[in-house]
């Protein structure tokens, strides 16, 4: 396990400072990632934050840091130390957060929500030492003050470190990956269980071309013919009692008439007959 400098926040803002090495080289030394000592160099990271002297601390001597400033490729030693300490072995636990830094994690979670959406819950806790509560709220936009949070970049806050931010996006990408490449094997497998009849291809029925003579052209020409001509005479007949209804209907309209008109003139007959006796 290679040896971290004690404070190396600290002790890469002295050697941007007061060095002309590299941000890899500085990255490397420090155990950071170069777009941290690039921000580091631009004043955004690391705000407030005094630089550490490597040479007083014994931790790095002046002939390494020329030697680096000779060569951008030379990769700088840390010192040996002159007193042995053992390392301790930290237990795993909610990442500590200063006072100072509470009050910017909701604008960080909102912008790990925003530009990594992969990442779990349990990611964002590891990165910016929050609760799984929060971070319901903000997704939801129920936090207290959802209305004046502006999204902000962990590293920039200094409430993460980008080696641990990309680390955890890695992560999740690799998870996804498997995620996709599980998800193609169930689609095959459920593919290859259907029955043989639903993946097989349909085979279209062959249709056989018959050559028809002329003769068999002719008769089924006057087989249609007989057919509509017996189709009609069906139709005739079926039409033919509605015809004669109505005749009869008429002839029995006719025969009243002529009975009421008979009785009309026997009624006048008798008025004849009886005018003549009443004189």
């Amino acid at each position: 396990m290679s040896r971290t400098p004690l404070m190396p926040k600290a002790t890469a803002v002295w050697l941007v400072e007061n060095t002309s090495l590299t941000f890899d080289q500085i990255a490397e030394f420090c155990h950071l990632h170069v777009l941290e000592v690039k921000g580091i160099a631009d004043g955004d990271v690391a705000h407030g934050i005094k630089g550490m002297d490597p040479i007083s601390s014994g931790q790095l001597t002046r002939e390494e840091i020329k030697r680096g400033s000779d060569d951008p490729k030379y990769h700088l030693k840390l010192s040996e130390p002159k007193v042995e300490i053992p390392v301790v072995k930290t237990k795993k636990g909610p990442k500590y957060t200063p006072v100072s830094r509470r009050q910017d994690r909701p604008n960080a979670i909102l912008w790990l929500l925003r530009q990594h959406p992969e990442l779990k819950d349990s990611q964002i806790m590891r990165l910016v030492g929050t609760t799984k509560p929060t971070i319901e709220a903000i997704r939801e936009r129920t936090h207290w003050n959802s209305p004046n949070l502006q999204p902000a970049d962990p590293v920039t806050l200094a409430l993460a470190s980008q080696t641990d931010l990309d680390k955890e996006v890695q992560k999740a990408a690799r998870r996804l990956e498997r995620e996709r490449k599980a998800a193609e094997k169930e689609a095959i497998k459920a593919g290859t269980l259907l029955p043989a009849e639903e993946t097989a291809p349909v085979k279209p029925k062959k249709v056989e071309a018959k050559l028809v003579t002329a003769a068999e052209l002719a008769a089924h020409k006057e087989a249609t013919e007989a057919a509509a001509m017996a189709l009609k005479r069906t139709d005739i007949a079926d039409r033919a009692p509605t015809d004669r209804t109505a005749e009869e209907q008429a002839a029995s309209a006719k025969s009243e008439a002529n009975a009421m008109f008979a009785k009309l003139k026997d009624l006048k007959r008798d008025d004849e007959d009886d005018a003549p006796a009443s004189g």
